[in-house]
C-alpha cells in the first residue's frame, strides 16, 4: 500500500467556537458538499453524523470531539469537530496541540462570545493558524464587519475579509468572492450543493472594490517581492495575491475571513476553498523537535523513523480501547512494534482506522500527517508519545487544566461496585480532566470534573454505556489551600520499636508564591548533614502533604518549600523515615503560615432581554457576584462579570425562569481567589466534621 494523496495535499483541522456558533451543522455541510455523505443530517433532529453520542443527540450539542476525513478538489482534509462547552475544554486542548490549523466559527449576530476567546486563546497557545467564518448570516442582527472588528479588538487578531455579503438576515442571498470578483449565489434545489456564479450586483461594487484593495495591500505586505511588484503600481495575478494571504496565515498574522450560513446551506465552498488555498500543510508547519533533547529532530516525511502523539483515548463497546495518533513522521505499520517512550514500552497496533465519526475505514499503514485510530495501544494514555523502537524520541505531552467541582458517587446496587471502579477507570482513561479518588477514611468514591454538566454526562453514561445505575451527592467546588506568610522550623521523626528504629530530622522553610505559580521545591542542603539519597524522599514527602492540606484538606497550591537543615541517623535513616518526617513538617509549619482558603471564581456572562437587565445584575450580586460591564449585543443585553463557582450551581434554572426561558449564560474558569473569612470558617468546621481532615 503506498500513499494516494501528496503530503501538501493534506490538511489537518479542527472546527472551534462558542457553544451554538454551528460547529457541527457546519462540519454536516461540508460531509455532505465534499460527498461524504449523501444527506445531510440535522443537529436539532439527533441526527448529525459527528453528534454520534446519544446525548449529544438528545441535548443538541457536541460532548466529545468527532474525526473524520473528507476530500476536496484533490486535497484531503482530517477534520475535528470540537465542542464548544466550557466544561469540555480538554476537548478542543488535545485537538489544537495535534491540528495543523483551524476554522474559528463565530455567530454573526452573538460575535466573539466568551468561550470564543477561551479557544481563540488555545490556538494561540499551540501556535495554530486560523481562517475564520461568521456563521448564522440569515438571523435576524447578524453583521459581518461588527464580527470582523470584534476579531480584531477582542482577540487580537488581523481579519482579512475574503466575501463580501449580499443582504442579511432573511435578505441574505449569497456571497462576493473578493479575490475574483465574482457574486456566488447557491442552488436551493441541491441543497446549496452546486454553486452558481454572477456579476456583482450593481449596489455592492464600490465596497467591493475598497474591500478587495485592502485585501490586495495586506497580500503585498507579507511578501517583499509582492510588496515591490505592489509599489511600482503593477497588478498581483490572483495566484499571487493567494501566495502573500497563505504565507500570512501561516505566520498567524492574518485570518482570512468568510461568512455565509450552514443550516440555509449558503457560504461553505468559498470557506472550504480557504482551507485548501490558505491552511498549512504539515509541510508548512514543519519539523517536530524532542521536548527532552533539541537535537533529536523529525521531518514531515514517510522516509524519516516514525513518530506520533497519541492524542485520545474512547472505549468502543465493539472493539474496546481506541487510540487516536497523529502521525508526523515516518509510517506506522500495522502490527510492527512501536515504542511508547512516555511510559518507556513496547507495545504494537492491532488494527489502524481512518476515522470517519463513528465509522472507521480499515488501514494497513498511516503516513506522515495522517490521524488515525488504533486497536491494541492497551498501556497507553492521551499525550504519550509513540516511536521507532530504534529511533526513540519523546514530543511535547499535553497540558490539561484541573477540576474545579466534586461529587461522591455510590453504585444503587451493592454488586456493582466493581463494575463502577471500572467503568471509571474505563472513563478517566478518556478523559483527563476528570478524576477519580477514593477516600479510604469515609468509604466514598468521588469525582471531579469541569462542571455540573461535565458530570451530569458522566453519571449518564455510566449508566447507559456501562450499565452502572449511580446516587450521586450534590456538587462540591474544588477548593484549593495556600499560606500568606512565611514560615520555618523543624520536625524530628523517631521511633523506636525494637530492633531497627526510624530516625529523620528535617527543618523546612515555607514561603507563599504568587498565584498560579504551583508548588517549587528547593535544596539547600550543604556539607551532607542529610545524605543526597534521602533528598526526593523530602520531596515525596511534602507532595504527599500537598495532596490534601491540613487546614480544611484540599489540596494545596503556590507554596515553596525549601529544605535548609537536618540530621540523620547511620543506622535507623531510611527512605520511608525521611518521606514521614517531611509530611508531618510541612503540615505543622501549614497551619502557622496563616493558611487560607481560596475558591475558583468565573468569568460569567449573561445574555438576557432588555427589560431584564436589572434583575441579572441582581441575581448576579445575590451570588457574591462582581459586575464589571455591560453592553449591547444582537437586540440582548450583556452582564458580563465575575462569580464564585460555589455560588452558581442552578444558576441556569435561576436565569431562564426569571426571563421566561429567553435569557441565556456562559460561564469559563477564571481564577483561584480566598475566599471570605465568614465562609472559611463554616467550610473548615464542615470538612472537620466529614473526617476530611486529618
Amino acid at each position: 500500500m503506498a500513499r494516494t494523496i501528496a503530503l501538501e495535499n493534506v490538511r489537518n483541522i479542527g472546527i472551534m467556537a462558542h457553544i451554538d456558533a454551528g460547529k457541527t451543522t457546519t462540519s454536516e455541510r461540508i460531509l455532505f458538499y465534499s460527498g461524504e455523505n449523501h444527506k445531510i443530517g440535522e443537529v436539532h433532529d439527533g441526527a448529525a453524523t459527528m453528534d454520534f453520542m446519544a446525548q449529544e443527540q438528545e441535548r443538541g450539542i457536541t460532548i466529545m470531539s468527532a474525526a473524520t476525513c473528507v476530500n476536496w478538489k484533490g486535497y484531503r482534509i482530517s477534520l475535528i469537530d470540537t465542542p464548544g462547552h466550557v466544561d469540555f475544554t480538554a476537548e478542543v486542548e488535545r485537538s489544537l496541540r495535534v491540528l495543523d490549523g483551524a476554522i474559528a466559527l463565530f455567530c454573526a449576530v452573538g460575535g466573539v462570545q466568551p468561550q470564543s476567546e477561551q479557544v481563540w486563546r488555545q490556538s494561540e497557545k499551540y501556535n495554530v493558524p486560523k481562517i475564520a467564518m461568521v456563521n448564522k448570516m440569515d438571523r435576524v442582527g447578524a453583521d459581518f464587519f461588527a464580527v470582523v472588528e470584534d476579531i480584531r479588538k477582542i482577540l487580537g487578531g488581523n481579519p482579512v475579509p475574503m466575501v463580501y455579503p449580499m443582504g442579511a438576515a432573511e435578505s441574505f442571498d449569497g456571497v462576493i468572492d473578493l479575490l475574483r470578483m465574482k457574486a456566488i449565489k447557491f442552488d436551493m434545489k441541491t441543497l446549496g450543493k452546486v454553486a452558481i456564479e454572477e456579476e456583482i450586483p450593481e449596489q455592492y461594487m464600490e465596497a467591493c472594490k475598497e474591500w478587495r484593495q485592502k485585501m490586495v495591500e495586506t497580500a503585498a505586505e507579507q511578501d517583499d517581492e509582492l510588496l515591490d511588484k505592489f509599489f511600482a503600481g503593477e497588478e498581483l495575478t490572483i495566484e499571487e495575491i493567494k501566495r502573500g494571504l497563505r504565507k500570512g496565515c501561516i505566520a498567524r498574522k492574518i485570518v482570512p475571513t468568510y461568512c455565509g450560513t450552514a443550516f440555509k446551506d449558503k457560504g461553505i465552498q468559498p470557506m472550504l476553498d480557504g482551507v485548501i488555498d490558505y491552511l498549512p500543510s504539515p509541510l508548512d508547519i514543519g519539523d517536530t523537535v524532542s521536548a527532552d533533547d533539541e537535537t533529536k529532530v523529525r521531518k514531515p516525511d514517510d522516509k524519516e523513523p516514525f513518530c506520533g502523539l497519541a492524542f485520545k483515548i474512547v472505549t468502543d463497546k465493539h472493539m474496546g480501547k481506541l487510540t487516536y495518533v497523529r502521525v508526523y513522521s515516518g509510517v506506522l505499520k500495522l502490527g510492527e512494534p512501536i515504542y511508547n517512550s512516555t511510559m518507556k514500552q513496547e507495545t504494537r497496533p492491532n488494527r489502524i482506522f481512518r476515522m470517519h465519526a463513528d465509522k472507521q475505514e480499515a488501514l494497513e499503514e498511516a503516513y506522515a500527517g495522517d490521524i488515525v485510530a488504533c486497536v491494541g495501544l492497551t498501556k497507553t494514555r492521551t499525550g504519550d508519545t509513540l516511536c521507532d523502537p530504534k529511533n526513540p524520541i519523546t514530543l511535547e505531552s499535553i497540558e490539561f487544566p484541573d477540576p474545579v467541582i466534586s461529587v461522591s458517587i455510590r453504585p444503587n446496587s451493592r454488586g456493582d461496585n466493581e463494575k463502577l471502579g471500572n467503568a471509571l477507570y474505563d472513563l478517566a482513561q478518556e478523559d483527563p480532566t476528570f478524576q477519580v479518588k477514593y477516600d479510604s477514611e469515609t468509604n466514598e468514591t468521588v469525582i471531579s470534573g469541569m462542571g455540573e454538566l461535565h458530570l451530569e454526562i458522566i453519571v449518564d453514561r455510566l449508566k447507559r454505556e456501562f450499565n452502572v445505575e449511580c446516587t450521586v451527592s450534590p456538587p462540591e467546588v474544588a477548593y484549593r489551600e495556600t499560606i500568606r506568610q512565611k514560615v520555618e522550623g523543624e520536625y524530628k521523626h523517631v521511633k523506636q520499636t525494637g530492633g531497627r528504629g526510624q530516625y529523620a530530622h528535617v527543618c523546612l522553610r515555607l514561603e507563599p508564591q504568587e498565584p498560579g505559580k504551583g508548588f517549587e521545591f528547593v535544596n539547600e542542603i550543604k556539607g551532607g548533614v542529610i545524605p543526597g539519597e534521602y533528598i526526593p524522599a523530602v520531596e515525596k514527602g511534602i507532595n504527599k502533604a500537598l495532596e490534601a492540606g491540613a487546614y480544611a484538606g484540599y489540596p494545596v497550591v503556590d507554596v515553596k518549600v525549601t529544605l535548609y537543615y537536618g540530621s540523620y541517623h547511620e543506622v535507623d535513616s531510611n527512605e520511608f523515615a525521611f518521606i514521614e518526617c517531611a509530611r508531618q513538617c510541612f503540615k505543622q509549619l501549614f497551619l502557622k503560615g496563616a493558611p487560607q482558603l481560596l475558591e475558583p471564581v468565573m468569568n460569567v456572562e449573561v445574555a438576557v432581554p432588555p427589560d431584564q437587565m436589572g434583575a441579572a445584575t441582581g441575581t448576579l450580586s445575590q451570588r457574591r457576584g462582581r459586575v464589571e460591564g455591560m453592553e449591547d449585543k444582537g437586540g440582548s443585553k450583556l452582564v458580563k462579570g465575575f462569580a464564585p463557582l460555589g455560588e452558581m450551581f442552578g444558576y441556569s434554572n435561576t436565569i431562564r425562569t426569571l426571563t421566561q426561558g429567553r435569557g441565556t449564560y456562559t460561564m469559563t474558569f477564571e481564577r483561584y481567589e480566598p475566599v471570605p473569612a465568614s465562609l472559611t470558617e463554616k467550610i473548615v468546621e464542615k470538612r472537620k466534621k466529614e473526617g476530611k481532615v486529618r
